[in-house]
């Protein structure tokens, strides 16, 4: 079965760190984009950042740039999102997703939650104040 797998999301302090990783099962993520996104409570899903795995090209949304760090294993096909310096307002529910062909960009950040079609089940994360 083709399927994505979160983890790593719990409950942290402002200031502190998470690593969410998303696990491939079924197939490998060569040749795919993959992006995380993520949805606070009352909010849409929005993209926080991708990965090309091929060229390893990537892309942050300005509210994280300088705090998380996404990344890629192919030895264990998994995507990871590090994640520094946490705000509350980093509080949602992560989800991962994968794109064949796709590229990471500002239109797979932006418009990917309109066509990406294989999601992870989300791992959710809290920042306390």
């Amino acid at each position: 079965e083709v399927q994505l797998v979160e983890s790593g999301g719990g409950l942290v302090q402002a200031g502190g760190s998470l690593r969410l990783s998303c696990a491939a099962s079924g197939f490998t993520f060569d040749g795919y984009a993959i992006g995380w996104f993520r949805q606070a409570p009352g909010k849409e899903r929005e993209g926080v950042s991708c990965i090309s795995v091929s060229d390893r090209i990537t892309k942050y949304v300005d509210s994280v740039k300088g705090r998380f760090t996404i990344s890629t294993d192919a030895a264990k096909n998994r995507v990871y999102l590090q994640m520094n310096r946490l705000k509350p307002e980093d509080t949602a529910t992560y989800y991962c997703a994968a794109d064949y062909l796709g590229l990471c960009g500002s239109y797979f950040l932006g418009q990917g939650t309109t066509y990406l079609q294989l999601w992870g089940q989300g791992t959710l994360v809290s920042v306390s104040s």
